[in-house]
Protein backbone atom coordinates (compact mmCIF):
# COMPACT_ATOMS: atom_id res chain seq x y z
CA UNK A 1 0.00 0.00 0.00
CA UNK A 2 1.31 3.46 -1.04
CA UNK A 3 1.98 6.08 1.67
CA UNK A 4 -0.49 8.14 -0.85
CA UNK A 5 -3.55 5.82 1.20
CA UNK A 6 -2.64 6.48 4.53
CA UNK A 7 -3.76 10.40 4.44
CA UNK A 8 -6.62 9.21 2.45
CA UNK A 9 -7.95 6.25 4.68
CA UNK A 10 -6.67 9.05 7.44
CA UNK A 11 -8.91 11.66 6.24
CA UNK A 12 -11.85 9.05 5.37
CA UNK A 13 -12.01 8.18 8.90
CA UNK A 14 -11.83 11.79 9.99
CA UNK A 15 -14.82 12.85 7.53
CA UNK A 16 -16.48 9.63 8.84
CA UNK A 17 -16.09 10.32 12.50
CA UNK A 18 -17.70 13.82 11.76
CA UNK A 19 -20.48 12.47 9.95
CA UNK A 20 -21.81 9.89 12.89
CA UNK A 21 -21.31 12.88 15.23
CA UNK A 22 -23.21 15.41 13.80
CA UNK A 23 -25.87 12.65 13.25
CA UNK A 24 -26.13 9.74 15.91
CA UNK A 25 -23.79 12.04 18.43
CA UNK A 26 -25.69 14.99 18.62
CA UNK A 27 -29.20 12.66 18.53
CA UNK A 28 -28.31 10.76 21.07
CA UNK A 29 -27.13 13.68 23.72
CA UNK A 30 -30.19 15.63 22.98
CA UNK A 31 -32.21 12.60 23.41
CA UNK A 32 -30.28 12.02 26.96
CA UNK A 33 -30.94 15.61 27.89
CA UNK A 34 -35.06 15.64 26.75
CA UNK A 35 -35.29 12.19 29.11
CA UNK A 36 -32.98 13.96 31.79
CA UNK A 37 -35.02 16.68 31.89
CA UNK A 38 -38.60 14.91 31.65
CA UNK A 39 -37.87 12.26 34.24
CA UNK A 40 -36.55 16.02 36.66
CA UNK A 41 -39.93 17.51 35.34
CA UNK A 42 -37.80 20.03 34.35
CA UNK A 43 -38.80 19.81 30.64
CA UNK A 44 -42.28 22.09 31.40
CA UNK A 45 -39.80 25.25 31.79
CA UNK A 46 -39.67 24.68 27.61
CA UNK A 47 -42.23 23.23 26.67
CA UNK A 48 -46.80 22.62 27.79
CA UNK A 49 -46.64 19.79 30.11
CA UNK A 50 -49.50 17.86 27.70
CA UNK A 51 -46.35 17.93 25.09
CA UNK A 52 -44.08 16.16 27.55
CA UNK A 53 -44.65 12.76 27.02
CA UNK A 54 -44.56 13.12 23.21
CA UNK A 55 -40.82 14.57 23.32
CA UNK A 56 -40.01 12.24 25.83
CA UNK A 57 -41.40 9.45 23.41
CA UNK A 58 -39.51 10.79 20.58
CA UNK A 59 -36.35 11.12 22.46
CA UNK A 60 -36.67 7.21 23.20
CA UNK A 61 -36.77 6.18 19.57
CA UNK A 62 -34.95 8.35 18.55
CA UNK A 63 -32.75 7.11 21.21
CA UNK A 64 -32.69 3.56 19.90
CA UNK A 65 -32.36 4.38 16.33
CA UNK A 66 -29.16 5.93 17.60
CA UNK A 67 -27.87 2.75 19.11
CA UNK A 68 -28.93 0.66 16.81
CA UNK A 69 -27.18 2.77 13.93
CA UNK A 70 -24.17 2.77 16.14
CA UNK A 71 -23.84 -1.12 15.02
CA UNK A 72 -23.38 -0.19 11.73
CA UNK A 73 -19.19 -0.39 10.90
CA UNK A 74 -17.82 3.42 10.81
CA UNK A 75 -18.41 4.98 7.26
CA UNK A 76 -21.02 2.43 5.93
CA UNK A 77 -23.82 5.52 6.43
CA UNK A 78 -21.91 7.03 3.53
CA UNK A 79 -21.04 4.95 1.58
CA UNK A 80 -23.66 4.72 -1.58
CA UNK A 81 -22.06 1.90 -3.09
CA UNK A 82 -20.02 3.68 -5.80
CA UNK A 83 -16.20 2.84 -6.06
CA UNK A 84 -14.06 6.19 -6.67
CA UNK A 85 -11.33 4.65 -6.21
CA UNK A 86 -7.80 4.90 -4.43
CA UNK A 87 -6.16 8.08 -3.69
CA UNK A 88 -7.92 10.27 -6.73
CA UNK A 89 -7.71 13.93 -7.81
CA UNK A 90 -10.56 14.85 -5.63
CA UNK A 91 -9.14 13.27 -2.32
CA UNK A 92 -5.86 15.09 -3.02
CA UNK A 93 -7.25 18.01 -3.73
CA UNK A 94 -10.45 19.54 -2.83
CA UNK A 95 -12.74 21.36 -5.45
CA UNK A 96 -14.18 25.00 -4.39
CA UNK A 97 -17.42 23.14 -3.57
CA UNK A 98 -16.19 20.61 -1.62
CA UNK A 99 -14.30 22.81 0.62
CA UNK A 100 -17.07 24.93 0.43
CA UNK A 101 -19.30 22.42 1.75
CA UNK A 102 -16.99 21.00 4.49
CA UNK A 103 -16.89 24.77 5.81
CA UNK A 104 -20.72 24.91 5.84
CA UNK A 105 -20.66 21.52 7.63
CA UNK A 106 -17.81 22.10 10.07
CA UNK A 107 -19.50 25.51 11.11
CA UNK A 108 -23.07 23.90 11.40
CA UNK A 109 -21.59 21.34 13.77
CA UNK A 110 -19.33 23.41 15.83
CA UNK A 111 -22.93 25.79 16.32
CA UNK A 112 -24.86 22.16 17.31
CA UNK A 113 -22.46 20.90 19.33
CA UNK A 114 -22.10 24.46 21.15
CA UNK A 115 -25.94 24.34 21.99
CA UNK A 116 -25.70 20.35 22.92
CA UNK A 117 -23.08 21.35 25.46
CA UNK A 118 -24.51 24.19 26.52
CA UNK A 119 -27.63 22.42 27.51
CA UNK A 120 -25.56 20.02 29.42
CA UNK A 121 -23.46 22.92 31.54
CA UNK A 122 -26.33 25.47 31.64
CA UNK A 123 -28.99 24.37 34.33
CA UNK A 124 -32.58 24.65 32.62
CA UNK A 125 -33.95 28.13 33.92
CA UNK A 126 -37.61 29.60 33.23
CA UNK A 127 -37.53 32.93 30.69
CA UNK A 128 -40.82 34.18 32.13
CA UNK A 129 -39.16 38.20 33.60
CA UNK A 130 -36.95 38.15 30.52
CA UNK A 131 -39.70 36.93 28.28
CA UNK A 132 -42.68 39.48 29.65
CA UNK A 133 -40.30 42.36 29.37
CA UNK A 134 -38.81 41.65 26.07
CA UNK A 135 -42.77 41.71 24.93
CA UNK A 136 -43.78 44.84 26.97
CA UNK A 137 -46.66 47.07 24.93
CA UNK A 138 -46.87 43.95 22.25
CA UNK A 139 -50.23 43.12 20.42
CA UNK A 140 -50.26 39.38 20.90
CA UNK A 141 -53.43 37.31 19.92
CA UNK A 142 -53.65 36.19 23.52
CA UNK A 143 -57.15 37.25 24.22
CA UNK A 144 -58.30 36.86 20.78
CA UNK A 145 -61.83 35.52 20.58
CA UNK A 146 -62.07 35.14 24.57
CA UNK A 147 -65.74 34.87 24.94
CA UNK A 148 -66.94 36.78 27.99
CA UNK A 149 -70.52 34.82 28.55
CA UNK A 150 -68.08 31.73 28.78
CA UNK A 151 -65.73 33.35 31.44
CA UNK A 152 -68.86 35.15 33.00
CA UNK A 153 -70.09 31.61 33.93
CA UNK A 154 -67.00 30.02 35.14
CA UNK A 155 -66.00 29.78 38.68
CA UNK A 156 -63.55 32.28 38.78
CA UNK A 157 -61.96 30.82 42.20
CA UNK A 158 -60.38 28.85 39.61
CA UNK A 159 -58.59 31.57 37.11
CA UNK A 160 -54.95 32.53 36.79
CA UNK A 161 -53.22 36.08 36.26
CA UNK A 162 -53.85 34.46 32.56
CA UNK A 163 -57.74 33.90 32.72
CA UNK A 164 -58.21 37.01 34.60
CA UNK A 165 -56.38 39.26 32.32
CA UNK A 166 -58.64 37.86 29.57
CA UNK A 167 -61.42 39.09 31.91
CA UNK A 168 -59.76 42.43 31.75
CA UNK A 169 -58.87 42.89 28.39
CA UNK A 170 -62.71 41.75 27.14
CA UNK A 171 -65.21 42.05 29.87
CA UNK A 172 -68.23 44.49 28.48
CA UNK A 173 -69.78 43.87 32.12
CA UNK A 174 -67.44 45.07 34.41
CA UNK A 175 -69.38 45.45 37.39
CA UNK A 176 -70.58 41.69 37.46
CA UNK A 177 -66.69 41.04 38.66
CA UNK A 178 -66.42 43.65 41.26
CA UNK A 179 -65.51 42.47 44.09
CA UNK A 180 -64.55 38.85 43.05
CA UNK A 181 -61.63 37.34 45.38
CA UNK A 182 -58.34 36.55 43.80
CA UNK A 183 -55.50 34.51 44.98
CA UNK A 184 -52.63 35.01 42.42
CA UNK A 185 -49.14 34.44 41.81
CA UNK A 186 -46.79 36.21 39.39
CA UNK A 187 -44.03 38.50 39.31
CA UNK A 188 -43.57 42.32 39.01
CA UNK A 189 -43.56 44.44 36.12
CA UNK A 190 -43.97 48.57 35.64
CA UNK A 191 -46.66 50.31 33.78
CA UNK A 192 -45.98 53.24 31.26
CA UNK A 193 -47.96 55.54 33.96
CA UNK A 194 -45.75 54.26 37.06
CA UNK A 195 -47.85 51.88 38.24
CA UNK A 196 -47.34 48.21 38.56
CA UNK A 197 -47.99 45.08 36.86
CA UNK A 198 -48.72 41.63 38.20
CA UNK A 199 -47.36 39.59 35.33
CA UNK A 200 -47.21 35.55 34.08
CA UNK A 201 -46.20 34.12 31.05
CA UNK A 202 -49.07 32.42 29.37
CA UNK A 203 -47.96 29.15 26.59
CA UNK A 204 -49.77 27.14 24.21
CA UNK A 205 -46.78 24.75 23.20
CA UNK A 206 -43.38 25.81 24.07
CA UNK A 207 -41.85 29.01 25.53
CA UNK A 208 -41.12 30.02 21.75
CA UNK A 209 -44.77 31.22 21.36
CA UNK A 210 -44.99 32.37 25.66
CA UNK A 211 -47.18 35.29 25.85
CA UNK A 212 -47.36 37.79 28.99
CA UNK A 213 -50.51 38.07 30.67
CA UNK A 214 -50.47 41.62 33.06
CA UNK A 215 -53.00 42.62 35.70
CA UNK A 216 -52.47 46.22 36.97
CA UNK A 217 -52.29 46.02 40.73
CA UNK A 218 -52.40 48.64 43.60
CA UNK A 219 -49.23 48.53 44.93
CA UNK A 220 -45.94 51.39 45.21
CA UNK A 221 -43.99 51.18 42.51
CA UNK A 222 -41.09 50.80 44.49
CA UNK A 223 -42.18 48.37 46.98
CA UNK A 224 -40.63 45.40 45.13
CA UNK A 225 -38.05 44.92 42.21
CA UNK A 226 -39.17 44.14 38.83
CA UNK A 227 -39.08 40.42 38.47
CA UNK A 228 -40.17 39.68 41.85
CA UNK A 229 -42.14 36.76 42.35
CA UNK A 230 -45.41 37.59 44.71
CA UNK A 231 -48.17 36.27 45.79
CA UNK A 232 -51.25 38.29 46.02
CA UNK A 233 -54.79 38.33 47.82
CA UNK A 234 -57.88 40.26 47.40
CA UNK A 235 -60.35 41.38 44.80
CA UNK A 236 -61.04 42.93 41.44
CA UNK A 237 -62.07 46.25 41.46
CA UNK A 238 -64.27 47.94 38.72
CA UNK A 239 -63.16 51.44 38.41
CA UNK A 240 -65.55 54.25 36.77
CA UNK A 241 -64.70 54.05 33.28
CA UNK A 242 -65.53 50.36 33.35
CA UNK A 243 -61.66 49.32 33.95
CA UNK A 244 -61.19 46.33 35.99
CA UNK A 245 -57.60 46.31 38.78
CA UNK A 246 -56.69 44.30 41.17
CA UNK A 247 -57.07 45.62 45.08
CA UNK A 248 -54.75 43.11 47.36
CA UNK A 249 -54.86 42.66 51.44
CA UNK A 250 -51.74 40.91 50.93
CA UNK A 251 -48.66 40.54 48.76
CA UNK A 252 -46.24 38.37 50.10
CA UNK A 253 -42.86 37.92 48.10
CA UNK A 254 -42.24 34.64 46.86
CA UNK A 255 -39.25 32.32 45.39
CA UNK A 256 -40.05 31.61 41.67
CA UNK A 257 -42.10 28.35 41.66
CA UNK A 258 -41.56 25.66 40.00
CA UNK A 259 -43.35 25.33 36.71
CA UNK A 260 -43.55 29.93 36.27
CA UNK A 261 -46.11 29.63 33.18
CA UNK A 262 -49.42 29.27 32.99
CA UNK A 263 -51.09 27.02 30.16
Amino acid sequence: MSDHAHPTQARSRARALGTRWLGIGLATVISVVTLGLGVTGRLNLYISPESVWFACAAAVVTLAGAIWSCTLPLGEEGDHGHDHGHGTDADAEPSPRRSLALVGTVTGGVVASGVVIAALVLPPASLSVELAMSRVGEQTALFAGADDVTLGVADTATFGVGDWASVFATATNTAAYDGKTVTLTGFVTPTDADGVNLTRLVITHCVIDAQPATLPVTIDAGEFDTGQWVEVEGTVKADADGSLHVEPTTVTAIDEPQDPYEY
